[in-house]
């Protein structure tokens, strides 16, 4: 009893939320927020994330399509498709804020976001339509198609003539090497044994 008697002479602190809220310090951590305009797709902060509550999907930009720079200068080539956010499985540890390099992940003041079902706490922050996402996907598709087709048309073409190394004065002189093709090699310069006469050798022995 002497310490409720002693909270009678002492001014009441309750707050009386939702109506007065306290101030919250400069480096709270509460609710994540992406700004797509420079994510650029890294997946640097899904691989921090301790708890794997970072689901992140991208999709290769076609050589004609220009996705523009981010904020710091940096430019964009892949199509984000997929970033998901699981807030109920989130620790709030603020690990996944550090290593992206255009800083566009970072923890809001935001605490108030109770949700009655869990689905409620995946966030979707991709701004694509479903139907964009569907012909990202067929374009990048299509060009690795193509690619394909080109391999296996430069593969199946007829090959150039192989050259070998063949030494130009191999006696001496000049011992640089020059690539010559095989069937380009001169025959008339090459060296012939003499032919002997036998009849003409016994002639002058006699003589």
């Amino acid at each position: 009893m002497k310490v409720t008697f002693k909270h009678l002479f002492v001014p009441a602190v309750t707050i009386q939320y939702p109506d007065v809220r306290l101030t919250l310090p400069e480096r709270e951590r509460n609710r994540l927020y992406v700004n797509m305009d420079d994510c650029i797709g890294c997946d640097q902060c899904a691989r921090a994330c301790p708890v794997d509550c970072i689901t992140i999907e991208t999709v290769k930009s076609l050589p004609t399509e220009d996705l523009g720079k981010t904020s710091n200068g940096k430019k964009k080539a892949l199509w984000v498709t997929t970033f998901d956010i699981d807030l109920a499985k989130c620790c709030y540890c603020q690990l996944c804020v550090f290593p992206c390099p255009t800083e566009c992940i970072y923890m809001t003041d935001v605490y108030e976001f109770s949700e009655f079902e869990r689905v409620g706490f995946i966030y979707n922050y991709v701004t694509l339509t479903p139907q964009e996402i569907e012909e990202k996907k067929n374009n990048y598709a299509k060009l690795e198609a193509e690619k394909a087709a080109q391999k296996a048309a430069a593969a199946s073409a007829p090959k150039p003539p192989v050259k070998k190394v063949v030494p130009v004065n191999p006696s001496g002189g000049d011992n640089n090497p020059k690539i010559q093709s095989v069937e380009s090699q001169p025959k008339a310069n090459q060296p012939q044994a003499e032919k002997v006469d036998p009849t003409s050798s016994g002639e002058n022995k006699e003589n």
